[in-house]
């Protein structure tokens, strides 16, 4: 087996999804909004890159950091012209020039952190990434697995970032059914394509389906309007919450202060194998349904 398929044996844990990776790009954005980035340093290992790392420094430095957001599970860091561009960042009464030229794109993997710091606080052995701030703080990238992945985008030669899905927390009601229509695989599977949705995993899903009291099972295409306006909304208040509690620390994540989340706590389903629902008290069951652990209450889900 090689090196790859014996990292993917070793760690079953579960990816950052929606809730987490918006809670930490809340969180970075809050710390570094307008902030400058004077140095960039990445690490040897070339897994983490989409972008060679000499171009992402290269592209980094000198830049500043106007805005950091969620797509999909994807955090987008947006970045304005190199300070020595002659059509580079301006000022004016309402502060800096909001004109996005550049991307600095992170996905986590499964294990991946993104932290803001001071640079006194101590290295750990898998920071991939290194971006000092005028300020004297530090944006670093920690991943042991190395799945995740770092991406740069001059927005001069390339478009954008987007994601391959739906939003989930801003999808409507006829635009939710259209996903599902006629999809003959089970409505959890069809809740983990990315292409349909985008951010939602397996803790989600899970959760999700719990709350609308549908079994992950069930075909999607078989769905009647009234259970899939019943998921919709059992999505969107589930990753909501999960937002507001800072996302599921199940294994590694934490935010970019280095906190874990609480929405663990508050699980009805998800790793829950055999305990009772929070709800009628039958044990709650878990099955491998597209490949992953599904974990549903064979009484409350229909």
């Amino acid at each position: 087996m090689g090196r790859a398929g014996w990292r993917r044996v070793l760690y079953n844990g579960p990816m950052p999804e929606l809730p987490e990776v918006e809670t930490i790009a809340r969180g970075v954005h809050q710390r570094v909004r307008g902030e400058r980035i004077v140095q960039a340093w990445f690490g040897s290992h070339r897994e983490p890159f989409k972008t060679p790392a000499a171009r992402q420094a290269k592209g980094l430095e000198g830049r500043v950091i106007l805005a950091v957001h969620r797509t999909g599970k994807h955090i987008v860091c947006e970045l304005g012209a190199h300070e020595d561009d002659p059509g580079g960042i301006r000022l004016g009464a309402g502060g800096r020039d909001e004109a996005v030229q550049a991307q600095w794109i992170v996905h986590l993997g499964m294990t991946g952190r993104l932290l803001v710091t001071t640079p006194d606080d101590p290295v750990a052995t898998h920071t991939h990434a290194r971006l000092s701030l005028d300020s004297g703080r530090e944006v670093r990238f920690v991943d042991a697995r190395r799945f995740g992945r770092l991406e740069f985008r001059d927005l001069g030669r390339s478009a954008g970032f987007s994601g391959p899905g739906k939003e989930p927390l801003t999808t409507g009601a006829e635009e939710f059914a259209g996903l599902f229509r006629g999809r003959r695989l089970a409505i959890k599977a069809a809740l983990l394509n990315q292409t349909l949705l985008a951010g939602v995993g397996n803790i989600y899903a899970d959760e999700s389906l719990f709350r609308a009291g549908i079994r992950p099972r069930r075909r999607a295409g078989r769905l009647t309007r009234a259970e899939l306006e019943r998921l919709r909304l059992a999505l969107r208040e589930v990753l909501e919450h999960a937002i507001r509690l800072g996302g599921s620390s199940v294994s590694d994540y934490v935010n970019a202060a280095g906190v874990r989340g609480f929405f663990q706590l508050e699980h009805c389903v998800y790793l829950r194998t055999g305990l009772p629902c929070r709800r009628c008290g039958t044990p709650i069951r878990r099955i491998l349904l597209a490949g992953r652990g599904t974990h549903f209450c064979p009484h409350c889900q229909q």
